[in-house]
Order: structure tokens, then C-alpha cells, then sequence
């Protein structure tokens, strides 16, 4: 297939920025993502942020701001990342990003984000960005950023395509954190508020189970040195009901599965992929384990996950900076991945830190002495059934998530190229649906 190779810019009708430094922020009004909001592997940016701008701000302070459509282009830190502006657009964007905008009558708007993502394109910015430290991709060279551009027919199915598939994928993984929520709603509503408690002491039928399943709680509280507690579960320390970096076998020297911190998400239960490494020292954990980032800035970005990636009995290693949790009977394994999810667990384990500036850990003395409410069997087991549920449910949807992404990142440049055509690329993809 023939194309021409085009310079970015001649491509494009805009080119938004944010003036080259920090806007003035609060803590409410109109939220403003950074380059960490903006995933590569997602389609649209995530909002994980606490800076916001006032209506005044967002009215006086941009040269202009992103429109549905437009394509979030870092130039900073990991050069050539890539996010889709969604409609509405309800954000603002900092300063090491622009927001630009083809022009439809040069180029299909969804082909040029597809392009930018193909492996040609994204080789050329690792040849181009400055900066060894801290990378940079110059908005002055954007004019010697190449796209390669075929047919106007071809843009549409290659455009279509990619951006289909990729709804898919950010589809699995919206299902994934509304499911987590679920699981998170439950943990807290069980083993924190006590709300099936606190229901039938007030005479009410607990809310969202079945009569067997409320019939397992009891209707009062105790008293305890700690305060109050549902009649016949107790307060217990952290290292009481779980195993803090349980015993696990592995030879030194062995290949086994490695997981890094970088593959450990700030949300959500499962890692990236595990790669083999020859084992040298570091923790080590088996599915069913939790891994918690115990270091800054690690613990405060939310690093934490579920490990249930590896095969049955497979032993993997991983970061020394890693506690690695595994509840005891009758808890259930996830309840660990839960609690570390739990805000008032991850703030002590944030304020119980120490060491040096920039290498403070919480140590594993201290997270042991975290209080927990214990529940009797039946409860636990209970609660055991319905997080496995939601937590199979979510490692299934990663996994077809995970597939789609490597089939879609790798049909994309033969596509392109014409090596592939749409039939084929889609019959690839039905196999694995």
C-alpha cells in the first residue's frame, strides 16, 4: 500500500497549550490533569487529581483549551503518550502536554491518533526528544515529526478500527473499577461501618442480601477496650489475623516470574505481566498474596495489588520494597487486597513511616499493629464468596483487556504498512474474543 509521509503540523488545524507553567490551583472548581493522567494504553486520560482552577483561571489564564475530538500530545517526562479528548470535555490541562487538533480536511482525526500510536511514529519522538534526566519533545520540532498518511478510505477503516477496539478495552476496564467499587462498598459496609449490625439492632432488614446471609450477623454490639464491636467478633491486631511476608520458597538463581514496582497499579487489583527473571533477593509471593508498596512515594501514590496472574503453585518474586500480606482462615484472601485499598489503612500506614527524607518505609512491626475487626467463620466465609466472585470476574476481564491491547498495539503498523488488511485483522481479533 502506498502513503505519503507528512509533517505533523501540516496535519493539524491547532495546537493548544497551557503556557509553559503551573496555572494557579485549588482544591476545588474545574479539574486540571497532568501528564500522569495520561495512560498509553488507555483512550481516554484518567482524573486522578487533587489540583483544580477556579472559573476565573480557566476564563483568563489558557491561551485555549482541549475540544472533544482533540488528541493530548505529553511532550515531557515520557514524550509522545497520547490520550483522546472525550465530549464533554469537564477538565483543564497543566502545563507539559498540548492539546492538538487535526485538520479533518488534511486527515481523519481518529487515524492521526491511531498513527501517533503505531510503532513508526513513536520511534521517531525517542529519536527526537532531548533530555536524558527528564525527556522533552520540542513543540518546535513537531514540524519534523513524520505521519505516514495513505488513502482517505484507508484512514477511516484504520481509524475506525483502532479506536474501536480501544473503546473495548476502556469498556473492560471501566467494568473492572466499578466492580472493584462494589467490592470496596462491601468490605466497607461489613467489616468498617458495621451496617448489617447496626441494622437489625434497629430492627431493620440489612440492605442488598439475602435473609440467610443477614441471619449470619448478629443484631447488638459489645463493648471492648477499643470501643464497640459486634457481639462475638473481636479486635485484633493486623499480625494476628494475617501472615505479614509469609514464608515462600524459591532457589536462588531459579527463573521465575518477576513483578517491579513500576508494574505494580495506583488503582485496580492487577499487575502488568510478569516477565523471568533469575531470582536474586526480594520478597516472594504466590496467587492469593497482596503486594503493598511500603517506600515514598509508592505507598502515597496507592501501589498496591492482588496477585492472582501466576500459575497454581507457581512461586514469583518481586521488589524488596514490597509487603507482601496474606490473610489467615477464616479471612479470605482478598480481604487483604481490600484493606489496602481501605483509606484509613493506607493513611497509618503513611503516617507510621520513617527513615531518611525520600526513602521513608513503614516497617512491618508497625503495620502489624493496625486493628482490625475479626468476624466469626460463617461471616468471613460469607464474604469470602462474594469478593471471589467480583475478584474472578475482574482478573478475566484484565486478562481479554490485556489481549485485545498486545493484538491491537501489534496489528496497528501492519495495517498501516498494508502488510494487513482490515478481514484478517478482524478475524484475528474474533478468535480471541
Amino acid at each position: 500500500m502506498s502513503f505519503d509521509w507528512l509533517p505533523f503540523t501540516e496535519l493539524l488545524s491547532a495546537i493548544v497549550d497551557n503556557r509553559g507553567r503551573t496555572c494557579p490551583v485549588g482544591d476545588t472548581g474545574i479539574p486540571l490533569i497532568a501528564t500522569n493522567c495520561i495512560d498509553a494504553g488507555s483512550l481516554y486520560p484518567r482524573y486522578d487529581t487533587t489540583r483544580y482552577v477556579s472559573d476565573e483561571t480557566y476564563n483568563t489564564w489558557f491561551r485555549g483549551h482541549p475540544k472533544p475530538g482533540d488528541i493530548l500530545f505529553v511532550c515531557k517526562g515520557s514524550p509522545g503518550r497520547t490520550n483522546w479528548v472525550p465530549d464533554p470535555v469537564d477538565f483543564c490541562i497543566a502545563q507539559d502536554m498540548v492539546s492538538v487538533r487535526a485538520n479533518p480536511e488534511k486527515i481523519y482525526p481518529k487515524y492521526l491518533f491511531a498513527a501517533l500510536r503505531s510503532s513508526e511514529v513513536q520511534s521517531q519522538i525517542d529519536n527526537m526528544h532531548v533530555g536524558t534526566m527528564i525527556p522533552h519533545f520540542k513543540k518546535g520540532d513537531f514540524g519534523k515529526l513524520n505521519i505516514p498518511v495513505p488513502s482517505r478510505n484507508v484512514q477511516q477503516i484504520i481509524g475506525d478500527f483502532y479506536f474501536s477496539l480501544s473503546e473495548r478495552i476502556t469498556l473492560l476496564r471501566e467494568t473492572n473499577a466499578t466492580l472493584e467499587a462494589i467490592a470496596q462498598a462491601l468490605f466497607k459496609s461489613w467489616f468498617v461501618d458495621f451496617d448489617p449490625v447496626r441494622a437489625k439492632q434497629e430492627g431493620r432488614a440489612p440492605e442488598g442480601m439475602d435473609e440467610a446471609t443477614a441471619a449470619l450477623f448478629p443484631d447488638a454490639f459489645e463493648e471492648s477496650e477499643l470501643g464497640l464491636v459486634p457481639k462475638g467478633w473481636r479486635w485484633v491486631v493486623l499480625e494476628e489475623a494475617y501472615w505479614i511476608n509469609p514464608p515462600r520458597k524459591l532457589k536462588k538463581g531459579a527463573s521465575a516470574p518477576y513483578i517491579d514496582m513500576s508494574s505494580v497499579p495506583t488503582q485496580g487489583h492487577s499487575p502488568e505481566i510478569p516477565t523471568l527473571r533469575e531470582h536474586g533477593s526480594g520478597s516472594k509471593f504466590q496467587n492469593g498474596d497482596t503486594l503493598l508498596a511500603r517506600i515514598t512515594p509508592c505507598l502515597e501514590n496507592g501501589k498496591s495489588a492482588f496477585v492472582d496472574c501466576l500459575d497454581d503453585g507457581q512461586i514469583a518474586w518481586g521488589s524488596t520494597e514490597f509487603i507482601v500480606l496474606k490473610p489467615k482462615p477464616p479471612l479470605p484472601d482478598y480481604h487483604a487486597y481490600l484493606l489496602c485499598r481501605h483509606p484509613a489503612f493506607r493513611e497509618y500506614a503513611i503516617q507510621s513511616m520513617s527513615g531518611t527524607s525520600g526513602r521513608q518505609r513503614v516497617q512491618n512491626d508497625v503495620l502489624g499493629r493496625f486493628m482490625i475487626a475479626l468476624p466469626d467463620t460463617s461471616i468471613a466465609e460469607a464474604f469470602g464468596a462474594q469478593v471471589l466472585a467480583i475478584q474472578q470476574k475482574i482478573a478475566e476481564n484484565h486478562q481479554q483487556a490485556q489481549t485485545l491491547a498486545t493484538l491491537r498495539d501489534t496489528l496497528l503498523p501492519r495495517l498501516i504498512s498494508g502488510q494487513l488488511r482490515l478481514p484478517e485483522a478482524e478475524s484475528l481479533i474474533a478468535e480471541c474474543a
